[in-house]
């Protein structure tokens, strides 16, 4: 019967049978015949019904990672040898001074790529980096600072010292007169003309003959300043005695010491594995004589050398791979080799000025090891090569260091390494830092830009630091300087404002169905958007890890919120919080990747400082949110109450006080509070120019207020010259005048001419005009009180108030204002003013400057009114005698009101310094 159905049945009630039976025909195996049973076995040549193909979607194509690999000179897609293993060598320092900001910039910036390739491309990084301990420079550091402190202990006396600092100071003159190197050659100089400076004083006592007490205090003044030029002499004279390796011991480990905690205090994280050169002298001498039985070094005179020419000439092998167009630069070459290589003894030993150092031997006055060849010491380039390759074996995935080691120290390192292994990819991706400047100069203690790291501490955070790298390319020059700096404190300052925005909106108390609110397009849309800027963040990260683009999409992301918020918030509307979480996670993680947010933050930037194991935020912001809703409620009161004290009160709370505890409440009208926890010390700094801010647009206001005066001053004074008299005074230009005052001759008695007369003419009738409308102020009053202004240092005049004040008496004023109007200011009284008078904006505008005489209301009783801030005259204060006054419609009407200046008719005298009040505003 059921089948009989080619369309849906006429009885609705069999519609759902006959689907139903369909679909069990269907499952069954499809259509029987006549007497065939509808049973569970299915006709093998019946078909059954099968799933549509399949079709994967066309997708995009995903971006790898590439770096700029020094190498090739270009961006190449970053394979590491051994699936997501990433061996890394970094040249660390040599330590015999303190670190200075060009450290920073390269052990930032290689935190930073190391942390994206661990953290972001979750790449397994083995880092291993270096410490040079046994260097030219840090020997003679180390033998010259031992040297001194042996002079300097017996204390000398002042005539033996002047006569060793004499001594001392000829080998400096040759010295200095064959630098060349600008920088050096200040440095120098200045060094000499401190020595003076301070020698002159211990001349002229030991000449005087004073006391012991005063000779001993300028010779110690003298031995300060003398300090480096008597170490290279006391080293010319006696360094060959230093012969005990633990003095060249003592200045690295102090120096390293150092170097670890300024890393630590820049966040930089520690390497896998740390090796000292000091330490691997017997792996250096077992690397040397593999070089040497390569055929690629030979020894010269208990020395060791890398043959460069032969290296270069074999197929198998490159010499100065990654600056090529350097090699011959002798200048470079013998920098590398240092400054106790360079005698001519040294350059001598060598089969071609291009050959390098592999094994030195020692010269009296340096540390020594033994080895195969006599007594001596690494080499500077040999001891990464042999360390690097102790651990990492005969091939690395990235060798790092600054700019300025490509050559020829990388290089070197390089052969010499492609020498020892006999491979040709010894470094597959060679990452350089770019240079730093200070404020566009190269650092230079000469000068006086030399900027350790402690000192850049001192003046700004980690964090900001970091932030100021994040900001530039990690491969360009950077210029470190206030403009930099600036720009990363106001990107700090942008990003914490949001975050600590969005933790207010997470501390609002929601249940757990109301966490999960409807999507509106104004969600939908701000969520594209973000998926958006991941994406572009994404992208800029594999192309050569480029911090700064990711950096200004997060502000971009940033910027997006806070629009979103915004609008929220002009709508009384609360935000999507779990959008606004997820966003703020986000940008939270990318900023502990870049190692820019401590680890135990769990949303934007910690509050109670690194390593302090407290989360200082979620601990008191409860109590600080209990306060500000209290204060909230008392502040709605007292605006209730009209009680103007305690409104002041709470406003030094958020102002004063809590600003100094690190905490700022920002007050937004019509909805709560926002707490915030912000670094005190930022704080401070935002009240400090807020307060600058105010106190120049109070000076601007000032000094324009000045400016109209002596305008308005010398308009009074021009307006009073009678135009019969304007060009008498110029007895300079002309010698002769008509009747009425105009010039007719010049001074030379010719006559004008008529161009010139016409012109003076057109002047005297300005003058004409301008003269008869001051006479005109003076019948009506207006002058006088003009002139009393000025007299007194008032505010500016308008034309206002010679219009206004027509009914102004010439010899005394009187007004009052209508009781809704509030004064806002006493001119000309020297900053005192009556009781109740204060500067508050009037509800209805008096005109600019209307001032009132107030000796003429003698009988007026000046009371404090009862205004929220400000006093204010009532009319039951009026003790002038006339209770049936009324109050004037406005200022015109009372300064032209006869019940307003009756009691002026009282005052004969006229006074050019009386007290004016201005009312308005």
């Amino acid at each position: 019967m059921f089948r009989q159905f080619s369309a849906p049945p006429p009885d609705l009630r069999l519609f759902h049978v006959v689907r139903w039976f369909r679909h069990v025909q269907a499952v069954l195996g499809g259509t029987h015949g006549p007497g065939q049973p509808c049973g569970l076995q299915a006709s093998k040549n019946q078909s059954r019904r099968g799933q549509p193909q399949w079709s994967p979607p066309a997708g995009t194509e995903t971006c790898r990672l590439r770096l700029y690999n020094s190498l090739t000179r270009n961006k190449d897609v970053f394979i590491p040898q051994n699936g997501k293993k990433v061996t890394w060598y970094c040249c660390g320092p040599t330590v015999y001074d303190a670190s200075h900001m060009g450290h920073a910039r390269s052990y930032i910036s290689f935190d930073i790529l190391r942390r994206v390739l661990k953290d972001y491309f979750k790449y397994d990084v083995f880092y291993c980096m270096n410490i040079t301990d046994i260097d030219d420079k840090i020997i003679r550091r180390a033998r010259q600072n031992h040297l001194f402190e042996r002079y300097r202990q017996p204390q000398p006396q002042a005539t033996q010292l002047l006569e060793d600092v004499r001594a001392a100071s000829q080998p400096f003159s040759v010295k200095l007169n064959e630098t060349t190197d600008p920088d050096k050659r200040q440095m120098m100089e200045r060094t000499q003309r401190s020595v003076q400076l301070a020698a002159e004083p211990l001349e002229k006592a030991l000449q005087a003959k004073l006391s012991a007490e005063e000779t001993s205090s300028l010779a110690k003044v003298l031995l300060e300043e003398a300090k480096d030029l008597l170490s290279e002499w006391l080293d010319s004279r006696f360094g060959s005695e230093v012969m005990d390796n633990s003095i060249f011991s003592q200045l690295p480990k102090f120096w390293e010491e150092a170097f670890h905690r300024d890393m630590a205090a820049l966040n930089v994280l520690p390497p896998d594995v740390l090796t000292r050169v000091s330490e691997y002298v017997p792996e250096i001498v077992s690397f040397v004589q593999r070089i040497v039985d390569n055929g690629y070094g030979y020894v010269s005179n208990g020395s060791v050398y890398f043959d460069t020419v032969k290296f270069a000439s074999s197929d198998k092998h490159s010499y100065a791979k990654l600056v090529p167009e350097a090699v011959g630069d002798l200048k470079a070459l013998q920098e590398g080799e240092g400054d106790l290589s360079l005698s001519a003894e040294r350059l001598s030993e060598k089969r071609s000025p291009s050959d390098f150092a592999l094994w030195k031997a020692s010269k009296p006055g340096e540390p020594s090891w033994e080895c195969p060849w006599g007594k001596g010491r690494p080499g500077w380039h040999i001891e990464c090569s042999a360390m690097a390759g102790t651990l990492l074996g005969a091939s690395m995935d990235i060798h790092g260091g600054g700019f300025d080691l490509r050559f020829p120290h990388h290089d070197n390192e390089l052969a010499q390494s492609e020498a020892h292994f006999e491979n040709d990819c010894w470094v597959r991706y060679f990452l350089h830092t770019g240079h730093l400047t200070i404020a566009g100069c190269k650092m230079s203690k000469s000068l006086k830009n030399f900027i350790t790291i402690q000192d850049a501490l001192r003046k700004h955070s980690a964090r900001q630091l970091r932030l100021a790298f994040l900001m530039h390319a990690w491969k360009d020059t950077l210029d470190y300087s206030s403009n930099t700096m600036e720009s990363a404190l106001q990107y700090e300052k942008f990003m914490n404002e949001f975050f600590l925005n969005v933790k207010d909106i997470l501390r609002a108390p929601v249940d757990v169905t109301g966490q999960f609110e409807k999507w509106e397009e104004e969600e939908a849309q701000l969520n594209r958007n973000f998926y958006s800027r991941k994406a572009a963040v994404h992208e800029a990260l594999c192309d050569n890890v480029d911090t700064r683009t990711v950096l200004e999409e997060m502000r971009a992301l940033v910027g997006q919120c806070n629009l979103y918020m915004a609008a929220r918030k002009a709508a009384r509307r609360r935000p999507n919080r779990g959008l606004l979480e997820s966003i703020a996670l986000y940008l939270t993680h990318m900023l502990k990747i870049f190692g820019a947010i401590e680890e135990d933050s769990t949303l934007g930037f910690p509050v109670g400082g690194h390593g302090t194991g407290l989360d200082l935020e979620a601990t008191i912001t409860p109590y600080l949110q209990v306060l500000s809703e209290f204060r909230e409620g008392v502040r709605r009161i007292a605006r209730e109450k009209k009680v103007p004290e305690v409104l002041q009160l709470s406003d030094t709370l958020r102002d004063d006080i809590l600003p100094e505890l690190g905490v700022r409440l920002e007050d937004h009208e019509g909805l709560p509070t926002v707490v915030k926890l912000v670094d005190r010390e930022t704080l401070l700094k935002e009240r400090e120019e807020k307060r600058r801010v105010e106190e120049e647009k109070r000076k601007k206001k000032e000094e324009a207020a000045r400016r109209k005066q002596e305008q308005e001053a010398a308009k009074l004074a021009k307006m009073r010259i009678p135009p019969s008299k304007m060009f008498l005074s110029e007895s300079d230009k002309y010698s002769k005048f008509d009747d009425t005052g105009l010039p007719t001759h010049d001074t030379e008695g010719k006559e004008l001419s008529k161009g010139q007369a016409k012109k003076l003419k057109k002047l005297f009738e300005a003058q004409e005009k301008l003269h008869g409308e001051y006479l005109q102020m003076v019948q009506n009053g207006t002058a006088h009180c003009m002139a009393g202004r000025r007299d007194e240092g008032s505010g500016g005049l308008t034309e206002e108030v010679v219009a206004g004040a027509r009914g102004c008496h010439s010899r005394s004023q009187t007004g009052l204002p209508p009781d809704k109007h509030h004064i806002s200011g006493v001119e000309g009284t020297g900053g005192s003013r009556p009781r109740g008078v204060s500067s508050v904006t009037a509800a209805t505008r008096v005109p600019a400057a209307l001032y009132v005489n107030t000796h003429a209301m003698k009988e007026v009783d000046w009371t404090e009114g009862q205004g929220s801030e400000a006093g204010s005259l009532s009319r039951g204060n009026i003790q002038a005698g006339t209770p049936e006054l009324e109050w004037p419609s406005s200022p015109l009407q009372m300064t032209q009101s006869p019940l307003w200046t009756q009691g002026a008719q009282r005052q004969t005298h006229r006074s050019e310094h009386v007290p004016l009040v201005r009312f308005g505003v």
